[in-house]
């Protein structure tokens, strides 16, 4: 093997400093031309310059896509780019751009902080601004926020369906959910109506007819309209006062029957009940009496019609106890109480009285007539079958130079933890809230109320606000507020629809007119949205213990006597019933 002779340069000492000599030294310069390799690039420099980026180890990841293709003179992929200098002058690397441009296009290593990851915790909030950049992120937070929403939708119909097919909590059902009457097993169930039967019902009534007005009635008190619970008022005991009785013992209507004035009859109470039945919660009978071709809605002795429920429709619950003062019997009790006297209470203390063609019937000797008048209207139900009914108006006011007929009720608060309000707090700054907070608890009662009003044809129907002195003492009432509404107003704004009201007194009376001569009972269900019609024995209810809607030694007792102890006494002393059969 032949190696060739490794040939040894000539390298030219600088005695004077750094790199080649000068180029006066004519001996040595062109021996150091000689040695330069060929194509680098020469210039001067200083240790005090800066120099270019030699190898750029981030700019192919940093931004790649400004990478050119690959083969060009400006390709980046390689370590070392000498394309952007020019060869100058003496030994060294210098920028064709000159000092001043190199020195803006200088920069250090990428020293900035890694990236946070995307979807920590603080990438909601510090990327807020910049969601074009996350599309698919954006659509995944819009996407749980409507499953939310359907969720919370959910939620609200299952609550709302509960409410509507009372379907109320467990805990409820021993003190609301009890049978208004013991279902004897001798008794033959003829007919099951769930109230979803009675949503679709629909039947047109033409104006009734006025037969005959009884009683009498006071002027109503315009005073009581500017009530407030700042300037609230006590509430009044009317002990002597007789007030009505049911259909059957009404001689006026035994009257009206034995001149084949009409087929059906009932009391304004009784219709309303049959009407708002789908509203209702709590156990209710009417007994139903076929003679002949003639069909008699009555009430029996001590039925839950007497009293007046209050909290019926809400979700939460009442004591168990009947001794409790705030059980639904007591509050029964003490609601009926309120309401009759409220009633007499709101009037002119004049003496003065309109008479109208006959008094009231059935009042007892020693008895004062209290201010009502009994309107029997009779209604075409078909070409053969005519309905009357006794309707009730509590008071009369003028006008606009006309009379207008009025009903008194009152509602009353108990106990402002569970109402969810206090009057004293809200009647003058919020009565709508009050108004509809009272709708979701007592729903039932106001429609009855409204539908008693649309029967009589009041022109208007006045609400008191009634409550206690003190949430614990239930014989001592003030009352906080007085307000008007229209009855077909009113009746618009609780959803209650004419029509549907009477479809259900229709379906229910030719239910019946098909039944045989004799006694019938017809109950809401207490646990079912649902009433049931029984055949009863002929002497059913006649021997009933009767239980009047307040006794009169209850009114007057002192606070400390339990409610219970003053229903024994007044029953003891008072033997004969209100409107006994």
């Amino acid at each position: 093997m032949v190696f060739e002779a490794f040939e040894v340069v000539t390298v030219p000492f600088n005695n004077d400093g750094w790199g080649p000599p000068d180029a006066s030294d004519n001996s040595s310069t062109s021996v150091a031309a000689a040695n330069l390799l060929p194509n680098v690039p020469l210039g001067s420099f200083s240790r005090a310059e800066k120099l270019g980026r030699v190898a750029d180890w981030t700019r192919a990841l940093s931004n790649p896509s400004a990478r050119p293709p690959t083969g060009s003179k400006s390709d980046t992929s390689s370590i070392f780019d000498f394309s952007a200098f020019a060869v100058d002058e003496g030994f060294g690397l210098a920028n064709s751009s000159g000092n001043a441009d190199e020195d803006a296009a200088f920069r250090l290593v990428d020293g900035k902080p890694p990236p946070r990851p995307r979807f920590g915790p603080k990438w909601r909030f510090n990327n807020f601004h910049n969601r074009n950049q996350l599309p698919q992120r954006r659509d995944e937070e819009v996407e749980a926020k409507k499953r939310e929403a359907e969720k919370d939708r959910a939620r609200r119909d299952r609550l709302y369906n509960n409410n509507r097919n009372n379907l109320h909590h467990q805990r409820r059902e021993a003190a609301a959910f009890k049978s208004s009457v013991d279902i004897q097993p001798e008794w033959n169930m003829l007919e099951q109506i769930p109230f979803s039967s009675f949503s679709k019902l629909s039947f047109t009534v033409q104006e009734p007819e006025d037969l005959l007005l009884c009683g009498g009635l006071e002027s109503y008190d315009r005073s009581y309209d500017r009530i407030t619970p700042k300037a609230e008022r006590r509430l009044e005991r009317f002990k002597n006062r007789s007030f009505k009785v049911t259909t059957s013992d009404d001689d006026v209507i035994r009257r009206l029957a034995k001149e084949d004035k009409a087929t059906v009859f009932a009391t304004d109470a009784i219709l309303a009940a049959l009407m708002c039945a789908p509203r209702s919660v709590y156990s209710w009978d009417l007994v139903i009496q076929r003679v002949g071709n003639k069909l008699f809605f009555d009430k029996r002795d001590g039925s839950p019609l007497d009293l007046l429920s209050v909290h019926e429709t809400s979700q939460e619950p009442l004591p168990e106890g009947k001794d409790d003062i705030n059980s639904a019997h007591s509050l029964g009790l003490e609601a009926a109480f309120i309401n009759q006297n409220f009633a007499q209470q709101v009037l002119v203390k004049n003496g003065k009285r309109e008479a109208f063609d006959e008094p009231i019937p059935n009042v007892n000797e020693g008895e004062e007539n209290a201010s009502v008048a009994y309107r029997y209207r009779r209604w075409k139900l078909d070409d053969s079958m005519y309905l009357v009914a006794r309707c009730e108006l509590q008071s009369t006011v003028d006008l606009n130079n006309q009379k207008s007929f009025l009903t008194l009720n009152a509602l009353n608060e108990f106990d402002p933890k569970y109402s969810g309000v206090d009057w004293r707090q809200k009647l003058e700054i919020q009565r709508g809230a009050v108004l509809a907070n009272e709708l979701k608890n007592n729903g039932n009662k106001l429609a009855k109320w409204t539908a008693q009003a649309l029967l009589a044809n009041a022109d208007m129907m006045k609400i008191g606000f009634v409550s206690r002195v003190h949430p614990r003492d239930h014989f001592n009432h003030v009352i906080l507020s007085v307000l008007g509404y229209k009855p077909k107003d009113f009746a618009g704004q609780i959803n209650l629809n004419t029509l549907n009201m009477w479809g259900i007194v229709k379906s229910i009376v030719d239910l019946c007119m098909k039944l045989s001569e004799g006694k019938y009972v017809l109950v809401k269900d207490p646990s079912k949205p649902q009433v049931r019609i029984y055949e009863v024995p002929a002497d059913a209810f006649e021997n009933d213990y009767v239980e009047e809607p307040l006794p009169e030694d209850e009114q007057v007792q002192p606070p400390e006597e339990s409610s219970t102890e003053a229903e024994t006494n007044g029953a003891a002393e008072d033997k004969k019933p209100e409107g006994q059969a």
